[in-house]
Order: structure tokens, then C-alpha cells, then sequence
């Protein structure tokens, strides 16, 4: 069967799961139903294969379980999964959460942008009717009021006639449309920052909310309403877990305790805290960045006062910036607020799936449930295995373990460990969830990190890793909201929620067929593509551009046109250079005869004899100084 044949079998068995939940009076999304039909499938109590043929018989059987588990309000792992839906479906982080707003603001004053960078205004009417618009424009973005009334559209108008003229209008008419809308968005911060200085000075600022004083009233309020529910989390948690343990270690509490859904009321509190967790982190860092906005508005806004101090007229290159810099964390603000709105409704909308806790266990039933039972916290759970060596695993036990530890490991804090942190041993053996504690030692197999409740516990579960990673496998089969509970998705990759049909009698899930593939490519399947003359050294490319300028053949020439001619008058003032003389010592000298002495005969004669002849013509040197000592 092709895939769009299967895609509409499934989404006719959640069609029909749907319309037999409303025929009873309960309003289901798909989302939940597909939720559920996975659940269904994955619980081995129910004996669904996915590697055999479904029958129409088997098909009615998963429709009718599905129902009656969509049904089953007083159950708290309808409850779980319920809660996990709704948490994937509605949660977003601050990244995502402010782009989203962003662009829904974008798509919000587009018609506004349109209407104004695509007219082309010609009379005087036409331009004041353009401005009008920027106007709102300005207003609309800002957030800062509302465009219907009077005093916040004067006090706009009158911000952005001082930056933006309808003088102006004409320059703005003959830029592109980009320019024209980045021209506005400026327009926008300058006013808004020109409103909030205002604000401060109280000379205007109508309809402009106190956000920083709003922020710090309501962040601390939210994060004290998280942490409530926090600490109720954590009470009934612990509770739950010493029933839980209790029950394993007497026969008779268990028979007692058998009929209460212990397992998925754990369950369910625990993911109720790790979404609690979430968005506490939310809120903190919501905090920090109020706080930090804080000081740089203020210290932004003190800047500007200096710059400004009742002077006629000031540099825009001065004070612009510092408009804007108001503007961009006043958004900041306003992206706060939303946060802030969206942590609280979160936090509340969450609170009614852990409602059945109340109906499941009232304080007096489980206070009774609890007698005689020693209750331990996480803590307390996590300080008896620390302080000495002996609750630490042994590495010299081991020969092909990894084991790490917080002195031997760097960013020990940072590690990413496997099932949320929860005892890797007690999942699978003991059905539910324990504390890890990372000091008796973290396992590393297979490139994934295990913690335990207890040295005996890491003795167990590192025997055989593969064995008990499986039995948790396992028992997240049998509770379906364990897969995001214990982060155990990866594990159920190969599950394909499809229902198809071989004939019109039958139908079958599969799994999606996968199989490991490798291909080979060549390291270079292109030609080499090396340029010979490229050169990147900076002076070599120089000295080749002087040598194709060939400057010494070049001669430069100058001319004077019209244009030119008496545009500008120079002048220069020089400093005459000074008349200056120096009296040095003179030197004399006096030349030495040269001596001239001559060879005559060398070249012979018409004797046989050679007779050389030589004659010294040279000056005779006179003796000054002797001569006058003679005299």
C-alpha cells in the first residue's frame, strides 16, 4: 500500500476514535487520539504486533482500547499524557517564542507599510494624508498607546515633527521602497525613545506603562508560584516513593497498597515537576534579563539627560543614538512581558493535569497510607550515599567499564545523562523512579551516561547494561508516558504509526524498513581548478602593478577648464628663511712637483747596442720655510 493510503487509514482510525469519545461527551484533539493509538500499540498487555497483519477484528480491538483508556478520567497516566501533549504542543522557548511575535507584528503593520511606500502622493492633501499614516505607523509599532486616542496621537505627531518634518515628505516620496520601510522602522525608535525621555522629564509620555516597575513586581510572583508547585511536587513525590518501596518489602502493604495507582501517580508528579523546572529556568532567566536591562536604561537615560540640559539645539548624531538605544530595550521590555504571560498561563493551564492527584489520593487517605512509612526527600536520599568511599564504585572491578567521576572529569556538572537523571537500575527492576546521584560514579556505555540510587544498584546494571536497557524499554512500553518522562524518543524511532491494508478485508502496521548504506565517492571528481598567477603576498602584487604601469615612460598631465577655473581661491602663509652666517676655519694647501722622468733610446738604434738614456725633468721643490730661516 502507498503511503497516502496508509496516511488515510490512520487518520481514519483516529477519526472514528475521535467521534466515539464525543458521542460520550468527551472532546478529544487528534493529536491526544494519535498520542494514545501509539501508546496502545506499544503495551505488550495488549498483543499488538507490528510485524504481522492487522484484522479488521484487531483494528476494532485498538479502536475500542483506545476509547475506553480516553475515557478513563481516573486514571493519572491519561492525565500524563494529556499533559505531555499539551506541553509539546504550546511550549516554546524565548528564541522561538519572540521571533514568533516578531513576525506576528511584522504581518500586523503590513497593510500600514503598504499603503504607505506604495503611494505615489502629488498634491498637498495627498502628502498630509501620507503622514497621517506614518503617524499611526509610528504609534502602531511602538505599542505605546492607543491610536484612538487623541493625546497619544498629538504627542507622536509632535515627536515626529521634530525628527521627520513634512518637509521631508518629498525626500522620503523619492527613496525605494526598502529605503522607505528601514526609514520607518527609524522613525519609529526615534520617537519612541524622543516619548520615553518625555516619560522621564514629565513632559509628555501619555499612556506609557511603567514595564520595569511591572516586571519586578510580577517575575517574583511568578517564580513563587512555580516554586509551590515545585515543593508539592516534591512532597507528594516523595511520598509516593516510600509507599512504592514499602509495598516491595511487605507482602501485606502490597496487597493493601495493590489497588492504588501508585506507578502512574508517581509518574505523573514527576513530569509535572520536570515541566515546572522548565519553566522556572524560564522565569530566572527572564529575571537576569530585566535586571540587566535595567541598569543600561537607566544609565542610557542619564546619558541622554547630560547630553541634553535645556540646550537650544543639539548634534542628532548625539542624541539619535541614544533615542534608539531607549527604544530597543524598552522592547525589551515588552518582549519580557509577553514571556512573563506566557510562563504564567503555562504554569496555570498545567496545574489542572495534576488535579487527580487530590481526587486520587485526599490528604487524609494518604496520610493514613503512610503510617508507619519513613518518608525521604531526594535529598536525603542522595546525602546517605555521599561522604565516604565506600559508596563509590570500585573502577578496578571493572575491566571494559568506563566509569566517570567528578575529580577525573571535565564539565562533570554538564554531562548529558539518560533517563532525566532517574536511577537506570530501579526503572526496569523496581517500576519506578529514583534519584541518581552522580558521586557514586556515572557509566558510559555506548557513548550515553547512566547514574544510580546506589553502589549495589551500579554493580547490577553494569553486569549487563544492554539487559536492563532494555527492561526499561519495557516498562515504557507498558507506560507510555515514560518515552518523554525518561527521554527514551530515540528508542522508539522504528515505530511508524501507520495502518495499512493489504485487501479491503485487512489491514497491517509495519514498521518503517530501515538498513545501514554506504557509498564511495572519488576525493577530487573534479579537475584541479589552481590558478598559477595568484599571488598572496601584498608587496609582490605591487611590484607587478608598477611593472605593467611602466611609469617612467608615463607623463602626467594637467588642465584647467571652465569649470575649474576661479572656483576656490588658496592661499598659504610662509615663513621667510633667516639670514644666517657662520666663521669657520680656513684651510690651505699647497701641491707637490710632480715627478717627470723620461726613457730615450728603448726603442733601439742603428747600433747593434741598446743604449737607454734617462732624463729627470722634474720641478725642483723650493723650501720655504729654510729659506726664510736663512735670511
Amino acid at each position: 500500500m502507498s503511503c497516502d493510503q496508509t496516511e488515510s487509514v490512520i487518520k481514519k482510525i483516529v477519526r472514528e476514535i475521535g467521534q466515539e469519545c464525543a458521542a460520550q461527551g468527551q472532546t478529544i484533539s487528534e493529536t491526544l487520539v494519535a498520542f494514545m493509538v501509539k501508546a496502545v500499540v506499544l503495551d505488550p498487555r495488549n498483543d499488538f504486533n507490528v510485524d504481522r497483519i492487522l484484522t479488521n477484528k484487531d483494528v476494532q480491538n485498538l479502536i475500542q482500547l483506545c476509547v475506553t483508556r480516553l475515557l478513563d478520567t481516573t486514571n493519572p497516566s491519561l492525565s500524563t499524557i494529556k499533559m505531555q501533549v499539551y506541553f509539546d504542543t504550546n511550549y516554546a522557548n524565548r528564541a522561538e517564542l519572540l521571533s514568533e511575535q516578531h513576525r506576528v507584528l511584522e504581518e500586523r503593520l503590513a497593510p500600514v507599510v503598504r499603503d504607505i511606500t506604495d503611494s505615489r502622493p502629488c498634491l498637498q492633501e495627498e502628502m498630509e494624508n501620507i503622514y497621517r499614516k506614518i503617524v499611526s505607523y509610528v504609534l502602531l509599532r511602538s505599542g505605546l498607546g492607543s491610536p484612538t486616542d487623541i493625546e497619544v496621537v498629538r504627542e507622536v505627531t509632535a515627536a515626529l515633527q521634530s525628527v521627520f518634518p513634512q518637509t521631508e515628505m518629498i525626500t522620503f516620496i523619492s527613496l525605494s521602497k526598502k529605503n522607505k520601510e528601514q526609514q520607518l522602522k527609524n522613525l519609529a525608535m526615534l520617537v519612541t525613545g524622543i516619548r520615553l525621555y518625555n516619560k522621564e522629564c514629565r513632559k509628555g509620555g501619555s499612556s506609557i506603562d511603567d514595564l520595569p516597575a511591572i516586571l519586578n513586581e510580577a517575575i517574583p510572583s511568578a517564580t513563587r508560584t512555580v516554586d509551590g508547585g515545585l515543593n508539592t511536587c516534591h512532597m507528594l513525590a516523595h511520598r509516593y516513593t516510600a509507599l512504592l518501596e514499602s509495598m516491595q518489602e511487605d507482602q501485606h502493604r502490597h496487597t493493601r497498597l495493590s489497588t492504588f495507582k501508585l506507578k502512574e501517580a508517581l509518574f505523573n508528579v514527576r513530569q509535572y515537576e520536570a515541566f515546572l523546572c522548565i519553566l522556572l529556568s524560564d522565569a530566572i532567566t527572564s529575571a537576569q534579563e530585566v535586571e540587566k536591562m535595567n541598569v543600561q536604561f537607566a544609565a542610557t537615560m542619564e546619558q541622554l539627560k547630560n547630553t541634553v540640559q535645556n540646550k537650544v539645539s543639539i548634534d542628532t548624531k548625539e542624541v539619535f543614538p541614544l533615542f534608539v538605544a531607549l527604544s530597543n530595550l524598552w522592547t525589551g521590555f515588552q518582549d519580557e512581558i509577553l514571556l512573563l504571560s506566557f510562563l504564567t498561563n503555562m504554569t496555570n493551564n498545567l496545574q489542572q493535569f495534576s488535579e487527580i492527584q487530590s481526587q486520587l489520593f485526599p490528604e487524609e487517605v494518604l496520610t493514613s497510607l503512610l503510617e508507619g512509612v519513613t518518608v525521604k526527600s531526594d535529598e536525603e536520599r542522595i546525602r546517605e550515599t555521599m561522604g565516604t568511599e565506600r559508596i563509590r564504585v570500585n573502577v578496578s572491578d571493572f575491566k571494559n567499564q568506563e566509569w566517570l567521576f567528578p575529580e577525573t572529569t571535565d564539565n562533570f556538572d554538564q554531562l548529558l545523562i539518560q533517563y532525566h537523571g532517574f536511577c537506570a537500575h530501579a526503572i526496569g527492576v523496581k517500576g519506578f523512579t529514583l534519584p541518581g546521584n552522580p558521586a557514586i560514579g556515572i557509566l558510559k556505555h555506548k557513548e550515553r551516561c547512566y547514574v544510580f540510587s546506589s553502589k549495589e544498584a551500579a554493580y547490577f546494571f553494569a553486569q549487563d547494561p544492554d539487559k536492563f536497557i532494555q527492561l526499561n524499554v519495557e516498562k515504557a512500553k507498558e507506560h507510555a508516558e515514560l518515552i518523554q518522562l525518561l527521554k527514551l524518543r530515540h528508542q522508539f524511532e522504528y515505530l511508524a504509526p501507520y495502518a495499512q491494508a493489504r485487501n479491503a478485508d485487512k489491514c497491517l502496521m509495519k514498521p518503517t524498513t530501515k538498513c545501514d548504506s554506504s557509498t564511495q565517492t572519488d576525493t577530487h571528481i573534479l579537475p584541479p581548478t589552481i590558478v598559477s598567477s595568484y599571488e598572496w603576498n601584498e608587496w609582490e602584487l605591487r611590484r607587478k602593478a608598477i611593472k605593467l604601469a611602466n611609469l617612467r615612460r608615463k607623463l602626467t598631465h594637467a588642465m584647467q577648464t571652465d569649470l575649474s577655473y576661479m572656483r576656490r581661491e588658496n592661499s598659504t602663509q610662509v615663513y621667510l628663511p633667516k639670514d644666517v652666517s657662520t666663521q669657520t676655519k680656513r684651510d690651505n694647501s699647497s701641491n707637490v712637483p710632480r715627478p717627470q722622468i723620461f726613457l730615450e733610446g728603448l726603442r733601439g738604434g742603428s747600433s747593434p747596442t741598446t743604449h737607454m738614456v734617462e732624463v729627470d725633468l722634474t720641478r725642483a721643490m723650493v723650501l720655504l720655510g729654510e729659506h726664510k730661516a736663512g735670511t
